[in-house]
């Protein structure tokens, strides 16, 4: 079974072996570090990037977020994802007592101990993360959060032996393509373009022998693009911010405007107050409703009702970064929180019960109340323009 995941190629006058792994299998991890000592190569390949590769080396660098910053800056709903991502791969590492990772964390330990050089073949996650993200459609991103956590639940019942079932090329290229066609914006940003600069970045390792361990997933892609010419600057380029979600955000503020002003001139001045009591009520309850779901501090439930019916209107403010905001200072991440967050990212229960992705949990769901409190309200205001 080891050799299908074995691929040796002559490129150049250099050889390459490329070792295809599950990034959970205990097997993957224990042919990568015999395949560097026997080989002895010049170079060592391994699909991480810069960031990737320093967590693995500070497993407490956690403690370095500032999760107020990560809100400022509109950052929530992308390390919520990348948490989720990494509760499902752990939940399935925890399983079968392996380190999600382990095979890479190896390849680099044994490159450093046979004195090869390390080289990070793939792009910075955050980067990956942006791309995808922003070439997500809104209801795309909308179906991102219950069809990871319900990954996450269903990863009970994988076994190991579908793991290293996953290695065999077939059934992987099934379910990269089940996938694609489930969302294709996600596929092309995680696996496509990556294939595409894992490939340029090996063949331009240096040295007249090189392994290269990369994700099962990726050997079909890397074999098809080692011979081709990839300007990985483009790959590295962020896409700009769609047009239409600014349009949408300023035509919903000028629409909820336009509709009291319309109560006023067409309806009389309390047909508009009305309007803005109705639409107040609707909002701040919806609002509160998602903060209450989450047992939020009844200061945090407060501030989101309180912020709702201007945040959800104004472009520029979000209903969920304003509770998050108020419950971070009020509840702020503890050390424990980031010392755990390895740990408690394994189970629902810990999700829960960790500050940190609790408060992310919080962003998400009062944003998502709030914006079911807007679409509620709307036609709810609009029959009083005919009273």
């Amino acid at each position: 079974m080891q050799q299908r995941n074995v691929h040796r190629i002559e490129k150049g006058g250099r050889n390459i072996i490329l070792l295809g792994t599950a990034h959970v299998s205990r097997d993957s991890a224990d042919l990568v570090e015999r395949t560097i000592a026997e080989e002895k190569p010049d170079t060592v390949c391994v699909e991480l990037c810069r960031s990737r590769y320093e967590a693995i080396k500070q497993t407490e660098k956690w403690r370095d977020t500032d999760i107020i910053k990560v809100i400022r800056e509109k950052r929530a709903s992308l390390l919520l994802f990348q948490l989720l991502m990494a509760a499902f791969q752990k939940k399935i590492a925890d399983r079968f007592g392996i380190r999600p990772g382990e095979e890479m964390k190896r390849a680099v330990e044994k490159a450093e101990e046979t004195g090869a050089e390390v080289v990070l073949a793939d792009r910075d996650i955050r980067t990956t993360l942006l791309r995808a993200w922003r070439k997500m459609g809104f209801w795309a991103k909308f179906k991102l959060l219950p069809e990871t956590l319900v990954s996450i639940i269903m990863s009970e019942e994988i076994k190991e032996e579908d793991v290293e079932r996953l290695k065999q090329q077939d059934a992987l290229e099934l379910a990269l393509q089940t996938f694609g066609k489930k969302m294709p914006e996600v596929k092309s940003t995680l696996i496509d373009e990556r294939d595409r600069y894992l490939a340029r970045k090996i063949s331009l390792a240096p040295g007249e022998k090189i392994v290269a361990v990369v994700g099962a997933g990726h050997v079909p892609g890397i074999l098809e693009n080692l011979d081709r010419e990839t300007d990985i600057s483009e790959l590295e380029k962020l896409p700009p911010r769609s047009r239409f979600g600014p349009v949408l955000s300023w035509g919903m503020f000028a629409a909820v405007i336009g509709l009291f002003i319309a109560g006023f001139f067409y309806a009389g001045e309390e047909a508009s107050l009305n309007m803005i009591k109705w639409w107040t009520l609707i909002t701040a309850a919806s609002a509160g409703l998602g903060a209450i779901l989450v047992l939020a501090h009844p200061l945090t439930i407060a501030t989101a009702a309180f912020s709702a019916p201007i945040a959800t209107i104004h472009p520029l403010i979000a209903t969920g970064w304003v509770a998050g905001l108020m419950e971070a200072a009020i509840r702020k991440p503890r050390v424990k929180d980031f010392l755990d967050l390895a740990e408690d990212i394994g189970s629902v229960r810990g999700f829960w019960r960790n500050r940190i992705t609790r408060l992310l949990i919080l962003i998400a769901i009062v944003n998502l109340s709030a914006a079911a409190g807007t679409f509620i309200a709307i036609p709810f205001v609009v029959r009083f323009l005919h009273s």
